[in-house]
């Protein structure tokens, strides 16, 4: 009886197997599905009061941020992704401008209660009937938008999204601009 040898193995096309590949196009087409209705082009106005009592504008932003790019990141208290995503964005907001816009999640002064309970000192525009939102075609949270200086859109999106991945894009709208 002779031994039969195993075959040797396959190898696979791109490295990873074709059911990671086909995960990773139905992200990717999820992600552009979720964001179709999102504003392109120029950011419009934004502005009204903010969580600390403040009036500003994202035109105010823009110029206190002397030339970075900005993120609005846009959230809801009672969006259990955003909670997640806290202490990414405030950590962003420690180097790159930062301005939310919390949707639907009460006047200032509930808006501001919920901040103070989680510790979250980055400004949150209030968007308490998410008029403001729904402008930008944000339909759920969280959604981003990295604005460069000059009030164009240079990328946006809807979901979870990492750290590392706001900061290459807020630093590539920075170089593209400049």
């Amino acid at each position: 009886m002779s031994a039969v040898e195993p075959a040797p193995p396959t190898r696979r096309r791109f490295g990873l197997p074709w059911e990671v590949w086909l995960f990773l196009l139905a992200f990717v087409a999820l992600q552009f599905w979720q964001a179709r209705e999102m504003q392109g082009g120029t950011m419009p106005s934004l502005a009204g009061q903010l969580a600390d009592g403040r009036q500003t504008s994202l035109k105010a932003m823009l110029r206190e941020a002397g030339g970075k790019p900005l993120l609005l990141y846009v959230w809801s208290s009672s969006c259990p992704i955003c909670s997640v995503s806290e202490g990414t964005i405030a950590g962003i907001a420690d180097d790159w401008p930062v301005l939310t816009l919390a949707m639907q999640s009460g006047n200032v002064g509930a808006v501001a209660k919920f901040m103070q309970e989680r510790g979250l000192a980055y400004p949150a525009l209030v968007d308490a009937r998410g008029e403001m939102a729904w402008s930008l075609g944000v339909r759920a949270t969280p959604a981003w938008f990295v604005v460069d200086r000059t009030g164009a859109i240079r990328f946006s999106g809807m979901g979870y999204t990492t750290g590392w991945g706001l900061r290459a894009r807020l630093w590539w709208a920075q170089v593209i601009s400049t």
